[in-house]
């Protein structure tokens, strides 16, 4: 089969022949769809993570946001069949530790990460084994499109996940989301389907003009604003400030902004992550943060076990991730166009559906 393979960091990834995969026996094996190009899919290929000791191998098989069509199953596998249309989460659990069994399956003790390690080669090919497949495998309703069922794997569930169980987000609560890329787009939409008030902030106008399409009340270009601008202007959109902020980016002035911009009490969610300037750490003002009990929270994926919250509201017509994709393109674009994040050239949220 095809795949798209990282042979040296920052250089285009390998588009060429590689083995099919087998499907162990908790295991299945899908033919992909569909497949999201993330910004988490950069910063591997750019080799970041070091620091926290998660640099992707040399070798790898990128891609995390895989959707598609079961083509073998696994002896041991109960819950999924030849045939059956899947979504897989990156974040894949066992099933069987402490986390998992209590809900929390996205931070598996002896997890892995699709796309991202040797033992889980990733989605940017034309097959892509899935393991601990009864756990993992998350069950598409009719009528979801490739694309659209790509589009949940990874930045909107992420979003989803820390939005509703993490920060819990309040119907007329003030969400700020700083990045308005993909995750951050997602954010912008999962905070109007569950009744916030939002603000988007971004550089870039065009971002900011899908924001708005997708549910935000304001928007803030950053590049418009004084040093220091942004958490003024937001305290000033929300009369003191806002009860959830989100810093979808991970860049060191996106994540202080977030929480500079809260009011008493409120709530920072990191999505993003950081890049080799900031090398996994940011300085924040941890005085004002503990006088004025402002709440630092991370995100990471979403339980499987959770992902019929999200199907259910994209059955009722709540949530549309459809409508944060923007591209399908081919396998054989996958390098170009994640050069072009580099420059935050992408908008919304691209999918290769040509394999």
């Amino acid at each position: 089969m095809e795949a798209a393979v990282l042979d040296a960091y920052g250089e285009p990834l390998d588009i060429r022949e590689v083995p099919d995969p087998e499907p162990d026996p908790r295991g299945v094996v899908i033919e992909t769809e569909a497949c999201g190009i993330c910004r988490s899919d950069w910063h591997a290929w750019q080799g970041h993570g070091e620091w926290a000791d998660d640099r992707v191998p040399i070798g790898q098989i990128l891609g995390h946001e895989p959707a598609g069509t079961v083509l073998a199953v696994g002896d041991r596998v109960e819950r999924i069949g030849v045939g059956d249309r899947i979504a897989v989460p990156f974040n894949l659990g066992r099933g069987d530790c402490a986390h998992c069994r209590n809900g929390h399956g996205n931070v598996c003790s002896d997890g892995l990460a699709l796309g991202f390690e040797a033992d889980a080669p990733g989605a940017f090919a034309e097959r892509v084994a899935v393991p601990y497949a009864d756990y993992n495998a998350v069950h598409l309703p009719e009528g979801v499109s490739p694309a659209e069922m790509a589009s949940l794997g990874c930045r909107f569930a992420t979003a989803y996940h820390g939005l509703a169980h993490r920060v819990d987000v309040e119907a007329g609560d003030w969400v700020a989301v700083h990045g308005c890329g993909g995750v951050g787009l997602s954010a912008v939409h999962v905070a109007d389907a569950l009744g916030a008030n939002v603000i988007a902030v971004d550089l870039d106008d065009q971002k900011l003009a899908k924001a708005t399409d997708l549910g935000a009340d304001e928007t803030v270009n950053a590049r418009e604003e004084a040093d220091g601008g942004v958490p003024e202007a937001i305290r000033g959109l929300t009369d003191g400030g806002a009860h959830v902020s989100v810093d979808a980016l991970g860049v060191a002035e996106t994540c202080r902004n977030s929480v500079a911009c809260l009011r008493k009490r409120g709530r920072h969610l990191q999505l993003g992550l950081t890049t080799d300037e900031e090398r996994g750490a940011v300085s924040l003002p941890t005085d004002a943060m503990t006088m004025r009990e402002i709440t630092f929270l991370g995100s990471r994926g979403m339980p499987p076990s959770r992902y019929d919250e999200l199907l259910r509201m994209m059955d009722r017509g709540t949530v549309s991730p459809a409508e944060l994709v923007t591209a399908e393109v081919s396998l054989g674009d996958v390098p170009d166009r994640l050069a072009a994040m580099s420059d935050y050239g992408t908008v919304g949220i691209e999918v290769v559906t040509e394999f």
